[in-house]
């Protein structure tokens, strides 16, 4: 008889990690997706309210300013950079669209304009610095969120604005928040809100824009590697001003929404919504294991965010934990997009250098 030859002690030792990279793989895939069902789950069992056809909707009509403005931050990602002022471009959106409507006494759809400009040129600004000035993203971003934060104290005179108030030399505003204006958060089409249809719109626009024309791929390849773009004829400079630029008008729609849900223009809106936006494009990066910045990773952070806090409040939990499940989220998601997907990698590659 003829003995069977051992097996190579590499293929022996391979086995096993291949079995953990194929863990990693599944975990850096689907773990995002797991805590959400799960967190879902557990709320739909302890608070049988919560899934309610109303209470789904209102998650999502309560999510949708963060959404719409973590889909900013997104694209600001594509292109390999970042925006810290979203949250001062939103509400700057509410103040001067609460000063057109109330002390100019302008229709909706003008104010809907002013805001959208002045997102736009928010976005032109922190372009202009970035692409043309050469000033780092953060500091530039930075920059622009203090003078825009104090420029919307400026044009208020530090007041927040409602209707019938006293103005300055005795007068009585002469305008108001008009119900077209309103529509925007309060308006509904059939069972769904206006600002649940915007958020999923302009996700599944930006989804499109980013992942299934020549535009999109360009952005990517601008944040992968700029030098290498330039050096295929792509206009780097262009693209990234683009970016900025539509990011800044993604934040003064969220603003919209805002100053609509409001009703008045409220000086301290918008100053939470930096960390949240900024935390559902990161969380978004995990989703799925994509490994970058992508539209529907952000929006299912964003309704992790909305499951969280609504599950939260409906335990009559203290405000101040949701603070707390917000950094353990934006934590795991870490986890998923880089220690897991990094495990899966270095085994793949520890293992074929053994074989």
């Amino acid at each position: 008889m003829t003995a069977l030859a051992p097996a190579p002690a590499s293929a022996v030792a391979s086995t096993p990690s291949r079995v953990g990279a194929v863990v990693a793989g599944v975990i850096a895939k689907w773990g995002f997706v797991a805590v959400t069902v799960l967190l879902f789950l557990f709320f739909l069992v302890t608070e049988p309210a919560f899934g309610t056809p109303e209470n789904i909707f209102g998650m999502l009509k309560f999510i949708a300013p963060v959404g719409i403005a973590g889909l900013g931050v997104t694209l600001a990602m594509t292109v390999g950079g970042l925006d810290l002022s979203v949250g001062a471009n939103a509400g700057f959106a509410v103040s001067i669209a609460a000063w057109t409507l109330v002390i100019a006494g302008q229709v909706g759809g003008v104010a809907v304009g002013v805001v959208l400009l002045s997102g736009a040129l928010i976005g032109a600004l922190n372009a202009a610095l970035i692409v043309f000035a050469r000033i780092p993203d953060l500091l530039a971003t930075l920059a622009t969120m203090f003078a825009v934060v104090g420029l919307k104290l400026i044009i208020v005179d530090g007041k927040s604005i409602s209707s019938q108030m006293t103005l300055a030399d005795g007068s009585t505003a002469p305008g108001r928040f008009t119900e077209d204006f309103l529509w925007f958060d309060r308006g509904t089409v059939g069972p769904v809100s206006v600002p649940v249809i915007l958020f999923l719109g302009l996700t599944l626009l930006l989804w499109f824009v980013l992942d299934r024309t020549r535009w999109g791929r360009a952005l990517s390849a601008v944040g992968s590697n700029a030098e290498a773009a330039r050096l295929a004829g792509v206009r780097v400079r262009v693209y990234r001003a683009a970016a900025y630029i539509g990011c800044g008008v993604l934040a003064s729609i969220a603003g919209l929404i805002l100053a609509a849900r409001i009703g008045q223009g409220d000086v301290s809106a918008g100053n939470s919504l930096l960390l949240d936006a900024v935390a559902v494009a990161l969380v978004g990066v995990s989703v799925l294991g994509i490994g970058r910045p992508n539209a529907w990773g952000t929006a299912l952070g964003a309704v992790l965010i909305a499951v969280m806090v609504t599950g939260f409040s409906m335990m009559n939990l203290p405000y101040y934990i949701q603070d707390f499940g917000k950094g353990v989220i934006l934590l795991i998601a870490l986890l998923f997009s880089f220690t897991f997907r990094r495990r899966k990698t270095t085994i793949i590659a520890g293992s074929t250098t053994a074989s």
